[in-house]
């Protein structure tokens, strides 16, 4: 399996790809798709910036499953507006690409990958680094991305396991129709 992770951002929006072969993880690609009001352009060429910066990703590195962080409400309004705009974007940019896409709160990465839901971004960036072998530490933005793998990775190997014992189905309670399912 091969896993995008994206963390959504409208002025930085990180990537990470991470191969997976069994409880194995190993390093493919990371970086950060930017985009800036200062260069003129305005929120609607930004979020086409971000779309085609996705669709490259996913065309050069062919992943077969995409892991997005859902956006958490902060206290600026216009803020998380915005974000939502580019979380947006990015979730349809790997749908049009007919990728199936796993949500993960900033929480669950960080407890999956730190041990502690409330860590600092330098703890995950440190722990990204070593459960990927990486020779430095990964951007904040990357990061972030490939700790969504790797909180993917976990979560689909638990299910794999708990769907050899039992039957798994999606619950699409309170759900739009195609919606997330829980």
């Amino acid at each position: 399996m091969r896993i995008l992770g994206i963390d959504p951002g409208l002025t930085a929006t990180g990537f990470g790809v991470v191969d997976v072969d069994g409880p194995h993880l190993r390093y493919v690609a990371s970086g950060t798709i930017r985009t800036s009001p200062d260069d003129g352009a305005l929120l609607p060429q930004r979020l086409r910036t971000l779309f085609d910066g996705i669709g490259e990703v996913v065309r050069r590195y062919q992943p077969t499953v995409a892991a997005l962080e859902i956006v958490f409400v902060n206290v600026n309004p216009q803020a998380t507006l915005i974000l939502g705009q580019a979380r947006g974007c990015c979730l349809t940019a790997l749908v049009a690409h007919d990728l199936p896409v796993a949500e993960y709160t900033a929480l669950q990465l960080k407890k999956a990958v730190v041990g502690y839901g409330k860590a600092q971004k330098h703890q995950v960036q440190e722990m990204v680094r070593r459960l990927l072998d990486l020779p430095g530490l990964p951007g904040k933005d990357a990061a972030d991305a490939l700790g969504l793998c790797i909180t993917h990775a976990q979560v689909a190997r638990t299910t794999q396991a708990i769907g050899r014992v039992a039957p798994l189905r999606a619950r699409t309670h309170a759900a739009y129709k195609d919606g997330r399912s829980y």
